[in-house]
This record gives C-alpha cells, structure tokens and sequence, in this order.
C-alpha cells in the first residue's frame, strides 16, 4: 500500500502550519493535531472529533498518520514486547524529503524493522513498572556487520526517515499496560550515526514538549564509533542526550576481529572523539562492552579496558552476550562476568552488569532481526 508523502511524525509545528496554510486549513488546526497524535495518542484523523469533516478528509488524503504495519508482536516473560514493523513504500514519484530517506534505491515495496518495549523495576517497587525504555531502530538491517550480533546478517537495506523512527516510539507507548515511554535508547538494528539526517530531528521530536516530550537525558545514542559523525552530533544536536560507544574489546586486533567496521579506526581516535563530545556537551560517555565467552571476557581485558576508561569521563555497561542463531559465540559464565566488573571497579571504573531483558523472544542486545523469519 502506498501513502502520501507526507508523515505526521516528521511534521514540527511550523512545518505543519504551513502545510495548513497551503491547503487552505486555519494555521491553529497545527496544534490541535499534534495534541491528538502526542498528548491523545489518536493517528485516526476521524477521531479528531474538534476538526470538521473537510479538514479531516486533507487530513486523511494528504498526510500518513502510520506508515507502517505491525504483523508481529510478542511478549516475554519478563514483561519485554517486541514489534516486528513492516514499513511502505511511498512510491518513487514522491519528491518530499520523508521519501528520500526513506528507502534506499533498489529497495522492495516493504522491509521489516524490530523496536522492544523494556519494563524496568525500582528497587523498591515490587509490582509496577518505574520505567518504561523503548529500544529502536534507525536503519533496516545494520552495514557495521558486528559477528556476534544479529541485525546486520544481510547488510543494510535502508535508512529509516525521522519520522519513522518517532513512529516506533509512539507505537510503543501505545502498547496494553505502558503508561509513558520514560526512556529511549537507540540500540535497535542499525547505526545511528550514519544516518544522522533522521536521528537529529526524530531525537528532537522526541524531546519537544509538543512531540513526546522525552526528557533528553534519558535519550541514549548508542554508535560503533566514528568520529567524526560523533563530532557532527555534538555540534548538531543542542540536547543533553547522552552517547554509548559500543567498544567490545580492549585492543584493536581484538575490536577488528569483531566488527568489521574497526578496520577504518583505531581505538585512540574514538576515545579522543568521546573527549571531545564531553569537553562540548559536558555529558559523560557510556562505554559498551559485550562479553563473549573466552574471546574478550578475562581479567587481562578487564585491567585493559580500565585502563582505556580512565582516560575519559565513562562508565562501563557490560552486556552479557545474548544466543544468535547461527553464529558460533558463546554466552560468558556468571563467575567471569562477576570478575571483570570487580576488575573494573577495582581500577576505579564505574562499571554496570546491564539485565538481558526479552530472551525468550529474541529481544534482547544484538538479537533484532530486519526480516521476519520463516514460521515453521
């Protein structure tokens, strides 16, 4: 199915009254829409019960309220739900910028994205969630090809527009028992950074007090590392977000025979990009690191890895790594994951055990998949 060009969720106010303007539509009608997407969760413009028909008829044949299909949705056990989203195509014909960033030339009519819901307890609240953390995507598929992760089997086959990206955001808050989306991580399939024309203005919507109204220091980036990019989203983006660099070892013999991307940099330079991005936002670093079984996960790499986190404003998030069908890692044991946070914190390292959430259903860390899999 084909939609117009036009998508509520990259509209900004101004850019929406004057689509108003244009149609002949009251510039007021911009504030009263955005209120029944965001404040109302509606995207049915019949349900915009203080709009008269006629405005709700441009509505509906001129602007897409949801590009996307959800054909699965599942729950874990542990309260995490994951979408699998099937996005349009707007048709080659359209010449508005939410198309051109849409997909990618040569691309089919339809691609699938996965985004997860994560339900987070306090530690003293026993029985209702404090948090709500929605984990998206910014690409279909990843081109960073990491070996012990699942979403860039395939390579990459789009970059999803702004308003795409806030869309699986606001299909998550819509989800049974979510009160309100309280944090967002970009940690889904794809790298944020290189596709910053959508992530900057989608992480704006995000944050506006007119759009979903995210605080921005709740809003993680999480990128495998290029510096530059790194240094264009410090100067771009005028919010208080905070950047997770996916690190995943201690040297760079070990970080190229994980990620293939690693070839084109060296650690020094990603760790003077983190310094940079402090001395400019002044928001400390997330250094993320994925344990894999008898590859990375020793006391030696941790003593490393200390000594590479005291150089920068960091803490250190260690990630258990999670099953991918097919590929031949292995999930570390308690006792060596327990030893390289003492490591850590013994080198005076802020350093984290980050829960796996959603295993069960192929929700968590490096699980997400761009294609749905064959039902058996």
């Amino acid at each position: 199915m084909k939609h117009p060009p036009n998508h509520i969720f990259s509209h900004t106010p101004e850019s929406l009254n004057a689509w108003c303007r244009d149609v002949g539509m009251p510039p007021f009608r911009a504030t009263q829409i955005l209120e029944w997407v965001y404040a109302k969760g509606v995207a049915d413009p019949d349900a915009m019960s203080n709009l008269g028909k006629a405005d709700r008829d441009l509505l509906r044949n001129q602007i897409t309220f949801l590009s996307g299909a959800v054909v699965r949705h599942q729950r874990a056990t542990d309260g995490t739900q994951k979408l699998l989203v099937e996005w349009d195509d707007f048709g080659a014909k359209a010449a508005d910028a939410e198309r051109r960033v849409s997909l990618m030339p040569g691309s089919d009519t339809s691609r699938q994205t996965e985004c997860v819901m994560i339900p987070s307890l306090d530690a003293d609240e026993r029985h209702a969630p404090a948090r709500f953390t929605a984990c998206i995507s910014s690409q279909v598929g990843c081109p960073v090809g990491c070996r012990f992760c699942a979403s860039g089997i395939g390579g990459l086959d789009a970059n999803l527009s702004a308003g795409r990206i806030v869309e699986q955001v606001w299909r998550l808050s819509r989800l049974e028992g979510v009160r309100r989306i309280s944090n967002v991580v970009f940690m889904g399939m794809g790298e944020p950074l290189a596709n910053l024309g959508s992530v900057v203005p989608a992480i704006r919507t995000l944050a506006a007090p007119w759009g979903l109204g995210i605080s921005a220091r709740k809003i993680t980036v999480s990128t495998v590392g290029l510096p530059k990019a790194i240094d264009k989203l410090a100067e771009q983006l005028d919010l208080p977000v905070t950047l997770a660099l996916s690190l995943h070892a201690p040297t760079d013999e070990i970080r190229r025979e994980l990620i293939p991307w690693a070839e084109y940099t060296t650690i020094r330079e990603l760790l003077d990009a983190c310094r940079r991005w402090f001395e400019r936002t002044g928001r400390e670093v997330t250094l993320e690191y994925t344990l894999l079984r008898g590859v990375n996960d020793q006391p030696a790499h941790a003593r490393e890895l200390a000594r590479l986190a005291r150089t920068l404003r960091a803490n250190v998030n260690l990630i258990r790594y999670n099953e991918v069908s097919g590929v031949e890692f292995e999930r570390p044991r308690d006792a060596d994951v327990r030893t390289f946070q003492d490591v850590l914190r013994e080198g005076g390292i802020n350093a984290h055990i980050r829960a796996s959430r959603g295993r069960d259903i192929a929700a968590a860390c490096g699980q997400l998949r761009h294609e749905q899999a064959p039902q058996a």
